[in-house]
């Protein structure tokens, strides 16, 4: 799904990732971080998708919001288990979103 993101400016935070093989308890711990983010102050939306890699993209208000996400508690946990369990690579990128543009069938 499309997230519905407010007008500009804004900023994304994109999270590219190749995965381990097998679970490990990571779909059940993706979950709970887009339970979570959504609750955090400043978020605006995410969208994602994997196939030979993931891509994760959150929206947010500002950047303070991303800094108190990344530093969130359980998101820390996340963090370490993505890099011990189930993560061969992963890059993440911060960009300011100056304009958006789409189109909607109805």
């Amino acid at each position: 799904m499309i997230a519905d993101t407010p007008k500009p400016p804004y900023y994304a935070v994109i999270f590219t990732s190749e995965r381990t093989v097998g679970d490990n308890g990571y779909q059940e711990m993706a979950e709970l971080m887009v339970r979570l983010a959504s609750e955090q102050h400043g978020f605006l939306g995410i969208e994602s998708a994997r196939e030979e890699i993931g891509i994760t993209v959150s929206y947010w208000r500002d950047l303070l919001s991303i800094q108190n996400w990344r530093e969130h508690v359980q998101h820390a946990v996340a963090q370490q288990k993505g890099r011990s369990d189930w993560y061969s690579a992963y890059k993440t990128r911060i960009a300011f979103v100056e304009r958006d543009y789409g189109y909607h069938r109805s």
